[in-house]
Protein backbone atom coordinates (compact mmCIF):
# COMPACT_ATOMS: atom_id res chain seq x y z
CA UNK A 1 0.00 0.00 0.00
CA UNK A 2 1.63 3.22 -1.21
CA UNK A 3 1.25 6.24 1.06
CA UNK A 4 1.58 9.87 -0.05
CA UNK A 5 4.16 11.67 2.09
CA UNK A 6 1.94 14.70 2.75
CA UNK A 7 -1.21 12.76 3.60
CA UNK A 8 -3.17 11.95 6.75
CA UNK A 9 -2.55 8.23 6.16
CA UNK A 10 1.22 8.80 6.16
CA UNK A 11 1.04 10.99 9.31
CA UNK A 12 -1.13 8.44 11.14
CA UNK A 13 1.20 5.57 10.16
CA UNK A 14 4.22 7.59 11.36
CA UNK A 15 2.56 8.32 14.72
CA UNK A 16 1.67 4.64 14.95
CA UNK A 17 5.32 3.64 14.45
CA UNK A 18 6.58 6.16 17.04
CA UNK A 19 3.96 4.97 19.55
CA UNK A 20 4.91 1.32 18.94
CA UNK A 21 8.58 2.22 19.50
CA UNK A 22 7.61 3.97 22.75
CA UNK A 23 5.51 1.09 24.06
CA UNK A 24 8.25 -1.42 23.27
CA UNK A 25 11.06 0.84 24.54
CA UNK A 26 10.93 -0.49 28.09
CA UNK A 27 13.33 -3.34 27.38
CA UNK A 28 15.72 -0.91 25.69
CA UNK A 29 15.89 1.24 28.82
CA UNK A 30 16.49 -1.80 31.05
CA UNK A 31 19.19 -3.20 28.74
CA UNK A 32 20.97 0.17 28.55
CA UNK A 33 20.82 0.69 32.32
CA UNK A 34 22.03 -2.80 33.25
CA UNK A 35 24.78 -3.00 30.63
CA UNK A 36 26.35 0.33 31.66
CA UNK A 37 25.75 0.30 35.42
CA UNK A 38 29.38 -0.52 36.32
CA UNK A 39 30.88 2.34 34.30
CA UNK A 40 31.83 5.81 35.59
CA UNK A 41 29.21 8.49 34.88
CA UNK A 42 31.25 10.02 32.04
CA UNK A 43 31.56 6.68 30.26
CA UNK A 44 27.93 5.73 30.95
CA UNK A 45 26.73 8.55 28.68
CA UNK A 46 29.06 7.37 25.88
CA UNK A 47 27.92 3.76 26.31
CA UNK A 48 24.26 4.82 26.15
CA UNK A 49 24.74 6.97 23.05
CA UNK A 50 26.98 4.64 21.03
CA UNK A 51 25.24 1.49 22.20
CA UNK A 52 21.89 2.92 21.14
CA UNK A 53 23.26 4.18 17.80
CA UNK A 54 24.61 0.70 17.03
CA UNK A 55 21.41 -1.02 18.15
CA UNK A 56 19.20 1.34 16.14
CA UNK A 57 21.37 0.91 13.02
CA UNK A 58 21.01 -2.88 13.21
CA UNK A 59 17.28 -2.55 13.90
CA UNK A 60 16.83 -0.18 10.95
CA UNK A 61 18.52 -2.61 8.54
CA UNK A 62 16.54 -5.55 9.97
CA UNK A 63 13.25 -3.65 9.71
CA UNK A 64 13.89 -2.58 6.11
CA UNK A 65 14.68 -6.21 5.25
CA UNK A 66 11.48 -7.42 6.92
CA UNK A 67 9.44 -4.71 5.14
CA UNK A 68 10.47 -6.24 1.81
CA UNK A 69 10.29 -9.86 3.01
CA UNK A 70 6.65 -9.27 3.96
CA UNK A 71 5.91 -8.86 0.24
CA UNK A 72 6.58 -12.60 -0.21
CA UNK A 73 3.27 -14.53 -0.42
CA UNK A 74 1.83 -15.64 2.97
CA UNK A 75 4.58 -13.96 5.04
CA UNK A 76 2.31 -10.97 5.74
CA UNK A 77 -0.25 -13.41 7.18
CA UNK A 78 2.39 -15.21 9.27
CA UNK A 79 3.83 -11.89 10.49
CA UNK A 80 0.35 -10.68 11.41
CA UNK A 81 -0.41 -13.70 13.59
CA UNK A 82 3.06 -13.50 15.17
CA UNK A 83 2.44 -9.82 15.99
CA UNK A 84 -0.94 -10.72 17.55
CA UNK A 85 0.94 -13.05 19.90
CA UNK A 86 3.48 -10.29 20.65
CA UNK A 87 0.60 -7.90 21.45
CA UNK A 88 -0.76 -10.47 23.92
CA UNK A 89 2.69 -11.08 25.47
CA UNK A 90 3.10 -7.34 26.01
CA UNK A 91 0.19 -7.48 28.48
CA UNK A 92 1.21 -10.61 30.39
CA UNK A 93 5.00 -10.74 30.19
CA UNK A 94 7.10 -10.93 33.33
CA UNK A 95 10.51 -10.98 31.76
CA UNK A 96 13.63 -11.02 33.84
CA UNK A 97 16.80 -9.31 32.66
CA UNK A 98 19.22 -10.89 35.14
CA UNK A 99 21.13 -12.51 32.28
CA UNK A 100 22.29 -9.11 31.01
CA UNK A 101 25.82 -8.66 32.33
CA UNK A 102 27.20 -5.24 33.12
CA UNK A 103 30.28 -4.35 31.11
CA UNK A 104 33.48 -3.39 32.90
CA UNK A 105 34.69 -1.31 29.98
CA UNK A 106 33.09 1.13 27.56
CA UNK A 107 33.41 -1.27 24.61
CA UNK A 108 32.00 -4.22 26.60
CA UNK A 109 28.96 -2.17 27.60
CA UNK A 110 28.36 -0.95 24.03
CA UNK A 111 28.68 -4.50 22.70
CA UNK A 112 26.27 -5.83 25.35
CA UNK A 113 23.68 -3.15 24.54
CA UNK A 114 23.85 -3.86 20.79
CA UNK A 115 23.75 -7.67 21.10
CA UNK A 116 20.99 -7.71 23.73
CA UNK A 117 18.87 -5.21 21.82
CA UNK A 118 19.26 -7.16 18.59
CA UNK A 119 18.21 -10.37 20.34
CA UNK A 120 15.20 -8.74 21.99
CA UNK A 121 14.15 -6.49 19.10
CA UNK A 122 12.13 -8.97 17.01
CA UNK A 123 8.81 -7.66 18.31
CA UNK A 124 9.73 -4.08 17.41
CA UNK A 125 11.02 -5.02 13.96
CA UNK A 126 7.85 -6.93 13.01
CA UNK A 127 5.54 -4.26 14.47
CA UNK A 128 7.24 -1.35 12.71
CA UNK A 129 7.53 -3.27 9.43
CA UNK A 130 3.81 -4.02 9.57
CA UNK A 131 2.85 -0.42 10.38
CA UNK A 132 5.06 0.94 7.58
CA UNK A 133 2.92 -0.63 4.81
CA UNK A 134 6.02 -1.29 2.70
CA UNK A 135 7.22 2.32 2.91
CA UNK A 136 10.98 2.58 3.64
CA UNK A 137 10.74 6.32 4.39
CA UNK A 138 8.21 5.64 7.17
CA UNK A 139 10.60 3.15 8.78
CA UNK A 140 13.54 5.58 8.68
CA UNK A 141 11.54 8.61 9.90
CA UNK A 142 9.92 6.56 12.67
CA UNK A 143 13.28 5.30 13.93
CA UNK A 144 14.90 8.77 13.70
CA UNK A 145 12.10 10.28 15.78
CA UNK A 146 12.29 7.40 18.25
CA UNK A 147 16.08 7.53 18.86
CA UNK A 148 16.09 10.51 21.26
CA UNK A 149 12.98 9.12 22.96
CA UNK A 150 14.63 5.74 23.55
CA UNK A 151 17.93 7.28 24.72
CA UNK A 152 16.60 9.95 27.06
CA UNK A 153 12.90 9.29 27.54
CA UNK A 154 12.39 5.53 27.77
CA UNK A 155 13.00 5.36 31.54
CA UNK A 156 10.50 8.20 31.99
CA UNK A 157 8.00 6.31 29.85
CA UNK A 158 8.47 3.21 32.01
CA UNK A 159 7.55 5.26 35.10
CA UNK A 160 4.53 6.61 33.22
CA UNK A 161 3.39 3.07 32.38
CA UNK A 162 3.75 2.01 36.03
CA UNK A 163 1.65 5.02 37.07
CA UNK A 164 -0.93 4.55 34.31
CA UNK A 165 -1.05 0.78 33.49
CA UNK A 166 -3.83 1.33 30.93
CA UNK A 167 -1.22 2.77 28.53
CA UNK A 168 0.08 -0.78 28.00
CA UNK A 169 -3.40 -1.91 27.00
CA UNK A 170 -3.60 0.90 24.45
CA UNK A 171 -0.17 -0.14 23.15
CA UNK A 172 -1.29 -3.76 22.90
CA UNK A 173 -4.40 -2.61 21.05
CA UNK A 174 -2.27 -0.65 18.57
CA UNK A 175 -0.09 -3.72 17.99
CA UNK A 176 -3.19 -5.90 17.53
CA UNK A 177 -4.59 -3.33 15.07
CA UNK A 178 -1.32 -3.37 13.12
CA UNK A 179 -1.32 -7.18 13.13
CA UNK A 180 -4.92 -7.41 11.93
CA UNK A 181 -4.23 -4.90 9.14
CA UNK A 182 -1.25 -7.01 8.06
CA UNK A 183 -3.52 -10.06 7.83
CA UNK A 184 -6.20 -8.20 5.84
CA UNK A 185 -3.53 -6.96 3.40
CA UNK A 186 -2.13 -10.43 2.70
CA UNK A 187 -2.40 -10.61 -1.14
CA UNK A 188 -3.57 -14.25 -1.10
CA UNK A 189 -6.68 -13.49 1.01
CA UNK A 190 -7.00 -9.72 0.51
CA UNK A 191 -10.02 -10.08 -1.79
CA UNK A 192 -12.12 -11.53 1.06
CA UNK A 193 -11.70 -8.32 3.06
CA UNK A 194 -12.02 -5.97 0.08
CA UNK A 195 -15.51 -7.27 -0.68
CA UNK A 196 -16.93 -5.73 2.51
CA UNK A 197 -15.55 -2.85 4.58
CA UNK A 198 -17.82 -3.97 7.44
CA UNK A 199 -16.27 -7.45 7.38
CA UNK A 200 -12.73 -6.01 7.23
CA UNK A 201 -13.17 -3.56 10.13
CA UNK A 202 -15.20 -6.13 12.05
CA UNK A 203 -12.30 -8.59 11.80
CA UNK A 204 -9.82 -5.91 12.97
CA UNK A 205 -12.04 -4.93 15.93
CA UNK A 206 -12.52 -8.61 16.84
CA UNK A 207 -8.76 -9.27 16.84
CA UNK A 208 -8.12 -6.24 19.06
CA UNK A 209 -10.84 -7.34 21.48
CA UNK A 210 -9.55 -10.93 21.61
CA UNK A 211 -5.96 -9.87 22.38
CA UNK A 212 -6.88 -7.27 25.03
CA UNK A 213 -9.48 -9.50 26.73
CA UNK A 214 -7.07 -12.48 26.69
CA UNK A 215 -4.46 -10.29 28.40
CA UNK A 216 -6.95 -9.08 31.02
CA UNK A 217 -8.17 -12.63 31.79
CA UNK A 218 -4.60 -14.00 31.99
CA UNK A 219 -3.54 -11.24 34.38
CA UNK A 220 -6.64 -11.84 36.55
CA UNK A 221 -5.83 -15.56 36.74
CA UNK A 222 -2.19 -14.79 37.63
CA UNK A 223 -3.23 -12.39 40.39
CA UNK A 224 -5.72 -14.94 41.73
CA UNK A 225 -3.06 -17.67 41.84
CA UNK A 226 -0.57 -15.33 43.51
CA UNK A 227 -3.16 -14.43 46.17
CA UNK A 228 -3.90 -18.12 46.85
CA UNK A 229 -0.17 -18.96 47.16
CA UNK A 230 0.40 -15.92 49.40
CA UNK A 231 -2.49 -16.89 51.69
CA UNK A 232 -1.26 -20.48 51.82
CA UNK A 233 2.28 -19.37 52.78
CA UNK A 234 1.02 -17.03 55.48
CA UNK A 235 -1.29 -19.67 56.97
Amino acid sequence: MELEIFSWAFAVALLQIVFIDLVLAGDNAIVIGMASRNLPNTQQKKAIIWGTVGAVAIRAVATLLVVHLLKIPWLLLVGGFLLLFIAYKLLVQEEGHDNIKAGNSLWQSIRTIIIADAAMGLDNVIAVAGAAHGNDLLVILGLLISIPIVVWGSTLFIKLIHKFPWIVYIGSGVLAYTAAKMITHEPKIKHFFEESALFSWGFIAFMIAVVVLAGIVTNMVKRSRSAIISNRDSA
